[in-house]
């Protein structure tokens, strides 16, 4: 994830936008849906930093962004992948990183450790699932072409462009699976 403003906040650094925080009457936080990970990391960004700010709920991340880009608000605690294309743009302005080291393809972008927040990690993953009782054989098919696809040069390529880190040896772990299915 990513900390971004629009680009008339006055903070050119995290620690100036915690200090511009701190002492500004408005403390928007948007975020896409409740209990996203956008809200939850602007839930978190709150305990680390100490700044209380107001939840602003947007029915999704591309409005959210819109309005950002816009200068309609402030700032946004948002997944790497939506927020980078805007930040190389120029449109907004990009003040850390939120995981513990920097992101390949926007290697200028501090972590939070080195931008003046230690502790503020934060990271999204994805995963498959299917539903309970699907046939091991079934699985273990979906499983490989998953594994294949994330080997593929091409793929693990465009997702680093978009800022996301891909684990290319993944597989099936059975006690997952019992998890779930228990």
């Amino acid at each position: 994830m990513i900390v971004v403003s629009k680009n008339a906040v006055p903070a050119k650094s995290l620690k100036e936008l915690l200090e511009w925080l701190r002492r500004s009457r408005r403390r928007p936080r948007p975020a896409p849906r409740a209990g996203s990970g956008s809200h939850i990391a602007g839930l978190y960004f709150e305990n680390v930093s100490g700044v209380k700010l107001q939840y602003v709920p947007y029915r999704g991340t591309a409005p959210a962004l819109n309005d950002l880009v816009a200068g309609q608000i402030d700032l946004i605690i948002d997944q790497t992948s939506n927020s980078i294309g805007q930040v190389r743009a120029g449109n907004i302005r990009a003040y850390a990183v939120t995981a513990d080291k920097r992101v390949e393809s926007a290697p200028d972008v501090p972590t939070t450790d080195e931008a003046g927040l230690p502790g503020f990690h934060m990271t999204l993953w994805s995963g498959l699932w299917v539903p309970k009782g699907t046939p091991k054989q079934i699985v273990d098919k979906l499983n490989a072409a998953a594994v294949d696809a994330l080997n593929d040069p091409a793929c693990a390529s465009s997702w680093k462009i978009w800022g996301c880190r891909c684990r290319r040896r993944i597989s099936c772990r059975p006690g997952a699976r019992r998890l779930a299915e228990g």
